[in-house]
């Protein structure tokens, strides 16, 4: 009965959604204030009611209803508690039934936190949400139903949920990165608002910038915990791969990251209107690209879900009217868009957009490099070519480093215009110091690479020159400690997501460069030397788990003789599936982990294939996209964005020494 009703719930949610398009329409085009006015209650009763579906399916799984086919397929009795409930986005039906979900989640945040937009603008950003939201219930009902029973006969058991998936980056992943993606419908929406009202000043760009930053912000915390997952739990040692899935997340990031910056411009000076609106389209654009890569069956990945082209097509088709509409009202309202404002070559304003530029081909870069193969395969008739790292390490890490330049020299930058020896001022000397730095690390260890040179100096400069910038704040102040708490949180947000660039590229580059692995026969008692590092295998021993069995090898790590660690790598057997995972054990560091993972069984004298990784900085990649998604959430705590009164529209050159780009 609870499924059920849950289905119920979903319909009244699709039927709200219909409603909180029509009902405000008409009173937009009526003049009824009353008609606008139901958007926000329509917003809440859509939200409820996707909660509660959402909910009766999270029952299901708990409860073990098999007679659900979305639960037999993908669910079991012994599958501990915090799978089955994150089983429930585990696979497509589900997965889309939480996009719904964060998507009106979305709505009613919008509907509640923005009374300080006119009535008529607030009412068409919540039209345009209700219409995606209204295509996607579609979807959802009408291919992808997850409360879909199999009677009268269904099994008694399930078939179990993948492997790969019964792990806490289950749990939190999919959920970030939803809140991300789908995110990036609000700014889509003030555009299409402003360009439907004709209204594109820069009022439209101060109100989508704080959710614009929080959508932001939850996309690089999913991609950092991705990144993270695949690191331990595929066993291979890997952080990315250029899956055609990663970029599927990682395209509408680079949008969303110039849309950043391209909004504060807007605001700021009143430049890049029209750009702004367009980058604002093709960041939800790409989201929707990505949804289409990802559950069409048009691609193989680890985190594909494996559903069949009809669903695709709707989506391919949804993903059409969507860019098609867009693009079209943008051509009718905004081609004649002109800026008055003019910038010189050293301002902040060419700086912010050597930014998108580079944001933007780096996109398109990675989506020829993800799409060409699926185009070729079409063409030539199911012949398949594979492009992997190589043509995106020779094509997309050249275009980082201009970028990393860019933002080496942005704090000492000034809007409208920057004379060159303020731009300028310090940076040389920086620049040698971060190039020295960068040079004496690279020497201390055992294989100095060029690469490791270029982009350490490069981070070295940036973070020295956000240093720099931040002891400009404070330059003839009395009160050194007073001046820097009179700035913006903006600024400081600035400053974390700047550093957590550069962090995150010592980490990349580190990480790609300085890695060693080896793969050993060992059996146990025997020892190996892997870098400076004596590795010891003492064999495996059987070990039970809730739902699995484990071969459990046991490693003890050496330096000079000095116990650094024992690892317990894994090689499981999950019972429902029969299914065999490896499991790898790691010695989290600092400066570089220590990851044991286990092979197969080889024949003789209980041998083993253990794999051996040295991973200098490689947490440092993850600990910058931390401090990237803490500086997006930062920024809304600005005062700016928790004023209830109106901007005014005209815009003045600031004259400050640094504002946040995206703050």
């Amino acid at each position: 009965m609870i499924v059920e009703l849950g289905h119920f719930c979903l319909v009244l949610a699709c039927l709200l959604s219909l409603l909180m398009v029509v009902l405000p329409t008409l009173g937009l085009s009526r003049g009824q204030t009353s008609l606008m006015m139901t958007a926000k209650t329509l917003a809440a009763g859509m939200f409820v009611f996707t909660l509660l579906s959402f909910l009766a399916l999270v029952q299901a799984f708990v409860v073990s209803d098999f007679s659900v086919g979305y639960v037999a397929r993908n669910s079991n009795t012994l599958l501990p508690m915090q799978y089955k409930v994150s089983a429930v986005w585990g696979a497509h039906e589900g997965s889309f039934l939480l996009w719904t979900l964060v998507m009106s989640f979305w709505t009613v945040m919008v509907a509640g936190f923005s009374r300080p937009l006119s009535l008529d603008m607030r009412t068409r950003v919540l039209i345009v949400m209700a219409g995606l939201s209204f295509g996607f219930y579609l979807f959802l009902i009408l291919t992808s139903n997850p409360f879909e029973r199999t009677l009268p006969f269904y099994p008694s058991e399930g078939a179990d949920l993948n492997p790969l998936l019964q792990d806490f980056g289950l749990i939190v992943h999919p959920p970030l990165l939803y809140m991300g993606y789908v995110g990036l419908s609000v700014p889509f929406a003030f555009a299409i608002a402003s360009l439907w009202g004709n209204s594109l000043d820069v009022s439209w760009a101060r109100w989508s910038r704080p959710w614009t930053n929080v959508a932001w912000a939850f996309l690089t915390l999913g991609i950092t915990l991705g990144s993270w997952w695949a690191y331990y739990e595929l066993g291979w040692g890997g952080w990315w791969f250029w899956d055609a899935v990663e970029n599927a997340s990682f395209m509408p990031w680079l949008i969303a990251t110039a849309l950043l910056h391209s909004l504060a411009a807007t605001e700021k000076r009143g430049v890049f209107k029209s750009w702004t609106v367009l980058l604002a389209i093709f960041g939800f654009s790409f989201s929707l690209l990505g949804a289409f890569l990802v559950r069409s069956g048009v691609l193989t990945s680890v985190h594909a879900f494996a559903v069949d082209a009809e669903r695709g097509l709707a989506i391919l088709w949804f993903l059409a009217i969507v860019i098609g509409c867009s693009l079209v009202l943008y051509g009718f309202r905004a081609w004649n868009l002109r800026s008055q404002v003019t910038f010189t070559a050293t301002s902040r304003e060419n700086l912010i957009l050597g930014n998108n530029l580079i944001l933007t081909i780096s996109a398109l870069v990675v989506l020829l490099g993800t799409l060409y193969p699926l185009g070729y395969e079409a063409f030539t008739g199911g012949s398949k070519i594979s492009i992997g790292p190589p043509y995106f390490n020779a094509v997309f890490v050249p275009l980082m480093l201009p970028l990393l330049v860019l933002m080496a020299l942005s704090g000492t930058s000034r809007w409208w215009k920057t004379d060159r020896e303020t731009l300028l001022k310090g940076k040389l000397l920086t620049f040698g110091i971060a190039v020295a730095a960068a040079v004496g690390l690279t020497l201390m260890l055992p294989s100095p690479n060029l690469w490791v040179i270029g982009i350490a100096s490069l981070s070295i400069w940036i973070v020295l020159g956000l240093l720099q910038a931040l002891a400009l704040q404070v330059a003839n102040k009395r009160d050194k400690m007073l001046a820097l708490l009179k700035r913006p949180v903006g600024f400081y947000a600035m400053l974390i997501g700047h550093m957590g660039i550069a962090v995150s590229a010592l980490g990349i580059v580190a990480a790609v460069t300085l890695s060693e692995e080896v793969d050993l026969r060992m059996t146990p008692g025997s020892e190996a030397r892997v870098d400076v590092y004596d590795v010891k295998f003492f064999g495996t021993t059987a070990v039970q788990g809730p739902n699995y069995v484990a071969d459990q090898g046991r490693v003890e790590i050496r330096q000079e003789n000095t116990l650094i660690t024992t690892l317990f790598p894994e090689k499981r057997r999950y019972l429902a599936s029969n299914s065999v995972m490896t499991e790898a054990a790691i010695e989290a560091r600092f400066l570089g982990d220590l990851y044991v993972a286990l092979g197969e069984p080889l024949p003789g004298d209980d041998a083993w294939a253990v794999r051996v990784h040295i991973k200098p900085f490689v947490r440092w990649i993850w600990f910058g996209g931390l401090m990237i998604a803490i500086s997006g959430m930062m920024s809304v705590l600005d005062q700016r964005y928790r004023s209830r009164k109106k901007r005014s529209a005209s815009v003045k050159a600031d004259t400050g020494v640094l504002e946040a780009a995206h703050g």
